[in-house]
């Protein structure tokens, strides 16, 4: 990495790359950095560069083909009730030994409300064939938590980061349409689909932003460049691939101080029995949601059904986001029964093992734990 070469989020060049690198780069790409050249105007050779700079710096914490994992494994996001003195003991368990554990957050509330105890989130796949029940028990028995509360996504009404894009965001700017709901119906996939999908899946190392990142993952799945790109189009056409994706830490300052984001706030809805795909649908098309799902979150919290997370700088800019997303429900004529925020704290974030081979060695390693 060149010393002179920029690498914070804030410069202009590299905020036009991750404008784009973040999170509009739509499925499966043969040549995705030249995707994201054209897209943000930046030539390619600079765009390789500054992303290279970027995640050698930890400015950008991973770079990676993600996956629609809700059609690949059954997955959740679970409330967990832990013992104050066990709590930072059972994060570090589920951020650094369960690979299945993706998003691991200590969340707050400004006030004590429905659901306020439950502290550690996480968000949980297990490959298909496998019970959530049963690796959230196993979590249960090593962490000490006295609780969990299992929360599968119904509908996904947006999915994506864009922080950098989102920055200049007025509260209340939303798309002309509302969002349209994805469902969470897994697939079958054949033996040399996996094969691809595992190694295609994988964090690209520095040295593979390049111009043909793809070439080093034929060989690992055994296969030609050509078939492998082959079946990463099947794959595609199944909805099983996500985008190509930069991921910024947006958690932890980088080296010089800088934060892409400071607060991330959980937003609970709860609107009437029957109208959650008409409710998400128009907290979803809210250009500010980096996540909105219909969950269930049951007596617990309120009996919520709608959650999305925004992320911010400023703790006020955020709630100014809700506010907005509020008024708009109610022009809707969609009732809001209860409403809160929970704040994200200390949290790590990586992405769910999904492979089954590593589920049954996971478990037969804790069997006796």
């Amino acid at each position: 990495m060149s010393a002179i070469t920029p690498v914070e989020h804030t410069d202009p060049v590299n905020a036009r790359i991750l404008a784009i690198s973040e999170d509009l780069i739509a499925g499966f790409q043969r040549e995705p950095f030249h995707v994201i050249a054209e897209q943000s105007g930046v030539p390619l050779d600079t765009v390789l560069e500054r992303i290279r700079a970027m995640l050698e710096a930890g400015v950008v914490r991973r770079v990676r083909q993600t996956l629609l994992s809700t059609k690949l494994a059954h997955g959740a996001l679970v409330a967990w009730r832990v013992p104050e003195e066990k709590l930072n003991d059972a994060f570090e368990f589920m951020a650094k030994q369960d690979p299945f554990s993706g998003h691991v957050v200590i969340r707050s509330t400004d006030t004590e409300v429905s659901g306020s105890g439950y502290r550690l989130w996480t968000t949980l796949k297990v490959p298909v064939g496998e019970s959530l029940d049963e690796h959230a028990t196993t979590l249960l028995r090593l962490t000490g938590a006295t609780e969990y509360l299992l929360m599968p996504a119904n509908g996904v009404f947006a999915l994506g980061v864009g922080h950098v894009r989102r920055k200049g965001l007025e509260p209340g700017a939303k798309a002309d349409e509302p969002a349209k709901m994805m469902t969470t119906a897994t697939v079958d996939l054949s033996p040399e689909e996996w094969n691809v999908l595992l190694a295609l899946k994988e964090e690209l190392t520095p040295e593979e932003i390049r111009e043909n990142p793809w070439d080093d993952r034929a060989k690992a799945a055994g296969v030609t460049l050509e078939r492998f790109f082959e079946v990463a189009e099947t794959l595609n056409s199944k909805k099983v691939i996500g985008r190509f994706s930069t991921f910024l830490e947006h958690v932890k300052p980088s080296a010089t101080g800088e934060r892409v984001t400071r607060f991330n706030g959980l937003f609970h809805w709860a609107v009437p029995k029957g109208r959650e795909i008409e409710a998400g649908a128009e907290v979803g098309r809210h250009f500010c949601m980096t996540h909105c799902y219909w969950r269930e979150g049951g007596p617990q919290f309120g009996n919520v059904n709608i959650m999305g997370v925004v992320h911010g700088t400023e703790k006020d800019r955020v709630l100014e986001h809700k506010a907005a997303i509020d008024r708009h429900l109610e022009s809707a004529g969609i009732p809001v029964s209860y409403t809160n925020v929970f704040w994200g704290g200390r949290s790590e974030i990586k992405p769910s093992e999904i492979s089954p081979v590593v589920y049954r060695d996971w478990h037969a390693a804790h069997a006796g734990s």
